[in-house]
């Protein structure tokens, strides 16, 4: 059975750090592209960080570069994201997805796999 589950989210003040974890079960990191997104308020789904599954290049959306950094422990089946310098725009449902064949990573529909999300709310 495939699961994804996300944990580590939480309210924190404008200017801090959050880790969020992804651990995985039913497959393997290595045969799929992982990626977070996040909903906010009102607003569409967006990508924010993904690994490739073939080259294992990690890409960064432009609201994450700089301050977020994605990484994989392969023997753990778990994927991070570690969030610096949080600002309130940065509040939302965090997501992690899984997908065997994706060719854009920054769509949604091309993931097959999803958690059920970790609220991470940055307030003063």
């Amino acid at each position: 059975q495939v699961q994804l589950v996300e944990s580590g989210g939480g309210l924190v003040q404008p200017g801090e750090s959050l880790r969020l974890s992804c651990t995985v079960s039913g497959f393997t990191l290595e045969g799929h592209t992982i990626a977070w997104f996040r909903r906010a308020p009102g607003k569409e789904r967006e990508g924010v960080s993904c690994i490739d599954s073939p080259s294992g290049t990690i890409y960064y959306a432009d609201v994450a570069k700089g301050r977020f950094t994605f990484t994989r422990d392969n023997a753990k089946n778990t994927v991070y994201l570690q969030m610096g310098r949080l600002e309130p725009e940065d509040t939302a449902v965090y997501y992690c997805a899984a997908g065997s064949t994706v060719i854009s990573v920054w769509l949604p529909d091309e993931y097959d796999f999803w958690g059920q999300g970790t609220q991470v709310t940055v307030s003063s």
